[in-house]
């Protein structure tokens, strides 16, 4: 991987350390180290996920942890080619990380019994691995989430003192400093848990994917469907990353992998890199709403409500393909406001040649898919999946040296056997097929290159990690602090509370809790708070109960592309070397017509393929699928025209709160409300067709002597 150049706008104090991280390890004796480092990380959680050892999990969480912040300050100190007094205090507080870990491993069983009431060095080391995990999260994502962190942690030690309903009933300095550096609560609480597993090991994934070619092919096959279409970079973006989420699952790790292609992509044709960044982000978070992966919520709410998971893919299916279609919109209107047009025809790949040389990359897919729908845990599905993948490495490479077709059908006949032969045998099959394929390369010229790019891609993908693993464990204080002093509990029932007997302003104060819990809480803890507070509440509403999870659901996703966190977003910020909270802003503009789907949904149940709804029980249940599917799609083309400002051309003022009111109108699903929105939505038609054929009259005009070039016409999605 190539050094990253430094960013052109002036952010590079915000962006230097973070954008260092997509350059390659040092080729030096440190360098060296530290990639060793990096390699011992990523074999420890391929050894966990595939229980080739079994630590308890708090283990996992603690040594994860300690991985993380011994890497972060030796690797940054290295990248950014720092003096010696600064490698030196980089290692030294690499040392103390790893000390940190070997305390919580060494003490793991005394912890336990001693929990609650700490002895004196266990408050010094937990005041320790704050300490580490502040300080590390600072040099590398700057100081937004360790302030917000740092401002919860001072409400836990000093709240009592603040006025009520704000106060709370006072605890400690070392109740505090037990909770948070201790047990499963706070930095090695629900978020290290989940990075620790679901996220880490999706990002080697998505490492292995790229080296398999598997990216290449959904970048083919988007490129050749729209890349020659007005605004066609930044649809294969949204393209490619539904594809890949519905491998992945973690935004983050869909950022970090589709985004290396289509971010520059966008930039080269014309978009600006905040703009490209946020339209990464946003379809990369759609990632957890696209089935069959979901991320690791949708397997909590199915446990959660009891129901089968397919129960639950049904249910989120149709708006996550309007989620999509929403995206798509927006970026298709942004692209004719600037004139953007499509790649040259010339430049394009042909999907049905890239699906003739790749389609057998799509057989850890299936795999994976029909592990998840067999009822196996996503960890279990996605280690299943790596190995599947590790197998078409490995064994393209020895294939490809086989003397004739014939025995290279053999071998690939053979060897999907032995994959297939997990199904009856279990990960001991598939373990000793790859230890045969690395020892059979590792006798070749050409498979130890391949061994050595495998190494490459574990050690890449826990550099790729560290910036959301160490936000993982920073915003656990501020769930602990949650879970310690009841906050959320008290601000999520008052919030709920005002919108008393009324739906519209309930779901409004219940989006508003996902989104500001959101800004330091990742989706599955935001999902768990607000489900278990809002839930209840709307379903005394009315509202279907997987309705109202998915609305939660929904939002807590949105929620990860509202400033100042934004995870994905600061994941896509070196790759588009523009600041984090600019993309986080173009992140909430390009989803902003996906706002309205959640409410869609919960006035008419149709919409996630559920029973309910007064229109379902007058005209029928698919009749009231097919009109809430083109009512929802109505909305989001309004509100995506209100919010970029064009259509087919430049919209004035009144245009734009026009299409706002038709769109707000049409899912308020109050009475005469649909009435109200088709009649505003039939007016923007007719003026818009309008202004069209004014502004088509005024460049029909020979008095034009700019020379500017014409907006392309609207048609060409």
């Amino acid at each position: 991987m190539t050094s990253a150049l430094p960013p052109k706008d002036g952010h590079a104090a915000e962006l230097s350390a973070h954008d260092a991280l997509s350059a390659a390890f040092p080729s030096t004796p440190e360098g060296r180290l530290i990639f060793s480092i990096a390699l011992a990380f990523s074999a420890f959680q391929l050894a966990t996920a595939a229980h080739l050892i079994d630590p308890p999990s708090q283990l996992v969480r603690a040594i994860h942890v300690g991985f993380v912040t011994a890497l972060i300050f030796p690797l940054l100190a290295a990248l950014l080619n720092k003096g010696r007094n600064t490698k030196v205090a980089a290692w030294t507080c690499s040392a103390i990380a790893a000390s940190v870990a070997f305390y919580q491993c060494y003490e793991y069983t005394d912890l336990i019994l001693r929990a609650g009431d700490p002895l004196d060095r266990d408050i010094v080391f937990g005041v320790i691995a704050l300490s580490i995990v502040f300080a590390a999260s600072w040099v590398l994502m700057g100081p937004a989430l360790p302030i917000i962190a740092g401002v919860f942690l001072l409400y836990c030690l000093f709240g009592e003192y603040l006025p009520s309903p704000l106060n709370h009933r006072g605890y400690s300095f070392g109740q505090v400093i037990d909770h948070m550096a201790y047990g499963t609560e706070g930095i090695y609480g629900i978020p290290t848990l989940v990075s620790s597993s679901y996220i880490f090991l999706f990002i080697l994934f998505g490492a292995f994917l790229e080296k398999a070619g598997m990216i290449q092919l959904f970048n083919d096959v988007s490129l050749s469907l729209v890349g020659g279409r007005r605004g066609g970079a930044a649809k294969v973006a949204i393209i490619s990353s539904g594809l890949m989420g519905t491998i992945s699952g973690s935004g983050v790790a869909n950022v970090v992998t589709t985004g290396q292609f289509t971010i520059p992509l966008m930039k080269r044709f014309g978009y600006r890199p905040a703009f490209a960044g946020g339209v990464e982000a946003t379809a990369s978070m759609g990632g957890q709403i696209m089935p069959p992966v979901m991320g690791a919520v949708a397997f909590i709410m199915a446990e959660t409500l009891g129901v089968e998971y397919h129960e639950v893919v049904k249910a989120a299916l149709i708006p996550a393909i309007l989620y999509f279609a929403s995206a798509f919109w927006m970026v298709h209107l942004e692209a004719g406001k600037r004139g953007l047009l499509g790649l040259p025809r010339a430049e394009l790949p042909s999907a049905s040649a890239a699906l003739k040389k790749g389609w057998h990359l799509i057989l850890p897919l299936a795999a994976l898919v029909w592990l998840l729908f067999s009822g196996y845990t996503p960890l279990f599905a996605g280690t299943v999946g790596l190995s599947f993948i590790l197998l078409l490495i490995l064994g393209a490479s020895i294939a490809i040296r086989l003397p004739s077709m014939v025995v290279r059908m053999i071998f690939w006949i053979g060897l999907g056997g032995v994959a297939a032969a997990f199904f009856k045998f279990g990960m001991t099959v598939v373990l000793s097929a790859l230890m045969v394929l690395i020892i059979v390369n590792a006798l070749r010229t050409s498979g130890r290159q391949t061994l050595a790019d495998c190494r490459d891609a574990l050690a890449e993908g826990a550099k790729t990690a560290l910036p959301v693993a160490i936000a993982c464990a920073l915003v656990g204080v501020i769930i602990g602090t949650m879970t310690l002093t009841g906050a959320a509990n008290t601000f999520g029932q008052f919030i709920v509370s005002v919108g008393g007997t009324s739906l519209f302003l309930s779901l409004v104060l219940t989006m508003v809790t996902c989104l500001v819990l959101g800004m330091g809480i990742p989706t599955i803890p935001n999902y768990i708070i607000t489900s278990s507070i809002a839930g209840p509440a709307l379903l005394e509403l009315g509202v279907p109960l997987i309705v109202s999870h998915m609305f939660v659901f929904y939002f807590g996703i949105l929620a990860d592309l509202t400033p100042p966190v934004a995870l994905a977003c600061f994941a896509a910020a070196p790759i588009a070397r523009e600041s984090g909270l600019k993309i986080s802003l173009q992140a909430v503009k390009v989803a902003a017509a996906g706002f309205v789907i959640p409410f869609m949904a919960v006035y008419s149940p149709a919409l996630m393929l559920q029973d309910g709804g007064q229109f379902a029980l007058d005209y029928g249940y698919v009749t009231a699928v097919v009109y809430i599917v083109l009512k929802t799609t109505l909305a989001i083309g309004l509100w995506g025209a209100a919010v970029i400002g064009f259509v087919a051309v430049p919209l004035s003022p009144l245009l734009r709160l026009t299409a706002a009111a038709a769109a707000f109108t049409l899912f308020a699903a109050l009475p005469l409300t649909d009435e109200i929105g088709f009649g505003f939505a039939a007016i923007f038609a007719v003026l818009v067709w309008r202004s069209s054929r004014r502004d088509g009259q005024k460049k029909d005009a020979p008095s034009s002597t700019d020379g500017a070039p014409s907006v392309p016409p609207a048609s060409g999605i």
